[in-house]
C-alpha cells in the first residue's frame, strides 16, 4: 500500500513537472506556473528586479520574459513569455480541506524538479498584507520549502491545483495563495496589463539598517530598506547616479522596503516624473533626483 501511494505521488509530481518552470529574476532562480500559452504566474519575492527576467522551461530552454503587472495584495506577479507553450495546470475539483495530504512542486537552482509533501494544516483569512490590502484566505501547510519555492505549484493528490506556494511563512508554516484567489488576481493583472509601468533600471533586495544608520536615513522607527545591488546601463537610474551598494531608503517620499514596494510605487502618473530617491551610501545620506521612465519591452 506505502509503495502504490509513494509510486502515486511519484506520477502527480511528473505530471505536473512541464507546467512548472525556473524564474530567473533575482540571484537565486525561484519558480513559476504556466497559467496558459505565454503567460506564467509568480510571486514578487521571486523577482529582485524589473528587468532581465527570464524563464526557464521543463526541457532546459531559457526564454525571455516581461512583467506583465502583479497584484499588490497577493504580491502575484505575471510574466509574459513569448514562445511559450502550455500545459497548464488544471485547478483542483475540489477544494483544500484541513488534514488533506499535498505536494509543492518546484525548481531548483539547477532547473530539477524539486517537490515537499506535507497537510493542510490551517485554512484561514484574510491575510494583511500592508497598506489597506488583504487576502481573503490562505492555506498553510506543514510541507517544508524554501525560496526556490516561491511561484511554484500546491497539489492535491489527484494534480490539481489547490493554490500558488509563496514560501513565505506564519509560525513555521508554509504560505500558499488558493488558486481560485490567484488566478482571479492575475486576470485582473492581464486586463489592465496595458497601463503604464515606470522603470529604473535597478535589482534589489530588502536590508536590514544596522540602529547606527537608522539616524543617517531619518527613517524613523523603520529596520528596512532596499539595497541596491545592480543598476541596467544606461537606465534611468544610472543617469542620474545610482550605484550598486546604495541604500533606498524613500521613493517620492515613500518608504521603501522590497522590490515590491518599489514597483508598487512606479505606476501610472509616475512615467516620465522627476522623483526624489533618499539614499544611504555608506553612512552618508544622499539625494538624487531621477526621471521616471516606462519599461521597455524585451527583445523577442
Amino acid at each position: 500500500m506505502l509503495t502504490d501511494f509513494s509510486n502515486q505521488m511519484a506520477e502527480i509530481v511528473a505530471s505536473a513537472a512541464p507546467s512548472v518552470v525556473q524564474v530567473q529574476g533575482r540571484r537565486r532562480p525561484a519558480s513559476g506556473v504556466v497559467h496558459s500559452d505565454g503567460i506564467v504566474v509568480t510571486t514578487m519575492r521571486a523577482l529582485g528586479r524589473e528587468d532581465g527576467i527570464h524563464v526557464r522551461v521543463h526541457g532546459g530552454d531559457l526564454l525571455n520574459a516581461e512583467l506583465a503587472g502583479w497584484d499588490p495584495a497577493t504580491s502575484l506577479a505575471a510574466l509574459r513569455v513569448p514562445g511559450l507553450k502550455g500545459p497548464g495546470l488544471n485547478p483542483a475539483h475540489a477544494p483544500a480541506r484541513v488534514g488533506h495530504m499535498a505536494l509543492a512542486v518546484a525548481r531548483s537552482w539547477s532547473n530539477a524538479v524539486t517537490a515537499s509533501a506535507g497537510i493542510v494544516a490551517v485554512i484561514g483569512g484574510p491575510l494583511p498584507t500592508g497598506r489597506r490590502r488583504a487576502i481573503d484566505q490562505v492555506i498553510r501547510t506543514t510541507a517544508p520549502m524554501h525560496d526556490g519555492f516561491a511561484g511554484g505549484a500546491f497539489l492535491d493528490t489527484a494534480g490539481g491545483l489547490l493554490g500558488v506556494a509563496t514560501a513565505a511563512e506564519i509560525r513555521g508554516l508554509a504560505v500558499i495563495i488558493p488558486t481560485a484567489i490567484a488566478w482571479n488576481a492575475i486576470a485582473n493583472v492581464l486586463e489592465h496589463g496595458s497601463v503604464k509601468r515606470g522603470y529604473l533600471g535597478i535589482a534589489g533586495q530588502p536590508v536590514t539598517l544596522p540602529e547606527s544608520q537608522r539616524a543617517a536615513a531619518a527613517a524613523g522607527d523603520r529596520d528596512e530598506a532596499l539595497l541596491v545591488v545592480g543598476v541596467t546601463p544606461d537606465s534611468p537610474a544610472a543617469r542620474a547616479g545610482v550605484l550598486v551598494g546604495d541604500i533606498i531608503v524613500t521613493f517620492d517620499g515613500q518608504p521603501i522596503e522590497s522590490p515590491e514596494d518599489l514597483l508598487d510605487l512606479l505606476a501610472g502618473n509616475r512615467v516620465g516624473r522627476p522623483v526624489s530617491l533618499r539614499m544611504l551610501r555608506g553612512r552618508t545620506a544622499t539625494e538624487l533626483s531621477v526621471a521616471v521612465g516606462e519599461r521597455p519591452r524585451p527583445r523577442a
